[in-house]
């Protein structure tokens, strides 16, 4: 683990969650070569298998928000980059940076860093309280339809945002952004060529979803002002239909493993 003292105050922070993706998809298309933009950031080309801390986005957001991102899919104990003070915290090592809020957006706030939100699913679309949740405890947080499960150009039109959040940025004032980033989500049948509606979403589309995520994720990180520490993660899978299950919000194998990446931008 990276000391992360070292990170908090002189780097950018971006957390971009691919919602509802599958480790096992992503790490199919990465080692196909189907993926080249996400593996050639990743570290070995590879994505880490890890355990998601919730089974749905509410909750996995909650948990990651808090500092609890997903955990090493191997026997721990695990330390955390980052983590709210508590005491009796056994994941709480040397260079956790730990902060005194109970969320990480307000703890990297009081650390002189600006927040802002860009938000997918509908978790994140500020219509109603449940829906603003997540977004209010940012600085700066931006829904549109868009952005959106439904619009196939919903990572483009995110990314445009973004771009506008950083150019209105100081030089001198650090970032932390969350991307959330919905194209994984159901529904994903347009992104599969020849698929319609009537076909519905399959696991072949989630792969065709996130062949579309990656022609178009290089830009972020283009964008992004360096130094920055990226950590780009699923929040929890989803299920087409193994041992009889469809989506998520329960406790299936395909739900709870989930790709992982941590990079420095230089």
């Amino acid at each position: 683990m990276r000391d992360m003292n070292r990170i908090i105050g002189t780097h950018d922070v971006l957390l971009v969650t691919l919602d509802t993706l599958r480790y096992d998809v992503a790490a199919e298309l990465a080692a196909a070569g189907d993926t080249p933009a996400l593996v050639r950031y990743l570290p070995d080309g590879r994505w880490e298998r890890r355990h998601t801390p919730g089974s749905f986005t509410y909750a996995a957001h909650a948990a990651m928000l808090a500092g609890f991102l997903p955990t090493p899919a191997a026997p721990g104990p695990h330390p955390r980059p980052f983590a709210g003070a508590f005491p009796g915290s056994e994941t709480t090592a040397p260079g956790t940076w730990t902060f005194d809020a109970a969320d990480l957006p307000s703890g990297l706030a009081a650390a002189g860093y600006h927040t802002a939100c860009i938000g997918g699913v509908g978790f994140f679309n500020k219509r109603t309280p449940l829906g603003s949740a997540l977004p209010s405890l940012f600085a700066e947080s931006h829904w549109e339809p868009e952005f959106g499960v439904t619009d196939p150009d919903a990572l483009p039109n995110q990314i445009a945002r973004a771009a506008d959040v950083v150019a209105r940025l100081p030089p001198e004032r650090r970032l932390f952004m969350l991307v959330n980033v919905a194209s994984l989500h159901q529904p994903n049948w347009f992104y599969l060529d020849g698929a319609s509606r009537a076909d519905g979403d399959t696991r072949a589309s989630h792969a065709a979803a996130l062949r579309h995520v990656d022609a178009h994720i290089g830009r972020l990180f283009a964008l992004m002002r360096r130094p920055c520490l990226v950590i780009v993660c699923s929040d929890h899978g989803t299920a087409y239909g193994e041992d009889g299950h469809t989506g998520h919000r329960i406790g299936h194998e395909v739900v709870w493993t989930v790709p992982y990446g941590e990079f420095v931008l230089q």
